[in-house]
């Protein structure tokens, strides 16, 4: 696959994509992580440690390989990289990564209620969502479940008691991943607490438009 970007263009993405989910309150000041990678590339961009989300720069950003040796960069990379290095290997078909701290999404697995097909982006965006049992951050126990997980073909997955990982083919695909789970949920939550169930898109309607697009 033909990279859209160049190396330095990625980057800049990275940059843009973790200050629109801070502003969308999807990330903190010090929570959540963003990285890339050319495609078919064993190396990725990651955001730093310890550094405000908010307003990143391309320079603060640290490049690792697939065995989270850094290549690149001054800052220390994430403590989330095992887990994107995890993904990194068991899918050769992602080539971005978003780690955010939705709330609405978050709040509704601590309920124990999953994701449902209630909208139409739902369908087309998230297809199925997968909850990965608790683990600590930045430990190898999290990035095996996260890997294993993921090798199922999902695009997001719900950390219980953590937060998300949105998965795409590029920047936008997870970009728009992240933030179609977040819209779904506050959705659901809406419905709920009005004393409503919402209604779901009818199964063989989902089975019709999975047929159709062929996923």
């Amino acid at each position: 696959m033909e990279s859209l970007f160049s190396e330095e263009e990625l980057k800049q993405e990275i940059c843009r994509v973790m200050s629109a989910l801070y502003k969308r309150g999807l990330v903190s000041a010090l929570g959540g992580n963003v990285s890339a990678r050319i495609p078919n590339s064993e190396e990725f961009w990651i955001t730093p440690s310890g550094v405000f989300k908010g307003e990143l720069n391309p320079d603060d950003l640290v490049k690792l390989d697939l065995e989270c040796n850094v290549v690149d960069g001054l800052l220390r990379p994430s403590i989330e990289a095992p887990v994107h290095a995890a993904i990194y290997k068991a899918r050769p078909d992602v080539n971005a990564i978003v780690h955010a701290h939705n709330p609405f999404t978050l709040g509704l697995a601590l309920a124990g209620l999953p994701i449902e097909p209630i909208t139409v982006e739902e369908v087309m965006v998230l297809r199925k969502v997968e909850v990965v049992p608790f683990a600590f951050p930045g430990t190898d126990k999290l990035a095996k479940l996260v890997a294993e997980t993921a090798a199922k073909g999902y695009r997001a997955l719900i950390l219980q008691n953590h937060g998300i990982i949105a998965m795409g083919s590029n920047l936008v695909e997870a970009e728009a991943v992240a933030e179609t789970l977040e819209e779904v949920a506050i959705a659901q939550f809406v419905c709920y607490a009005l004393g409503k169930k919402p209604p779901l898109i009818p199964e063989r309607e989902v089975e019709l438009y999975r047929k159709l697009y062929r996923f």
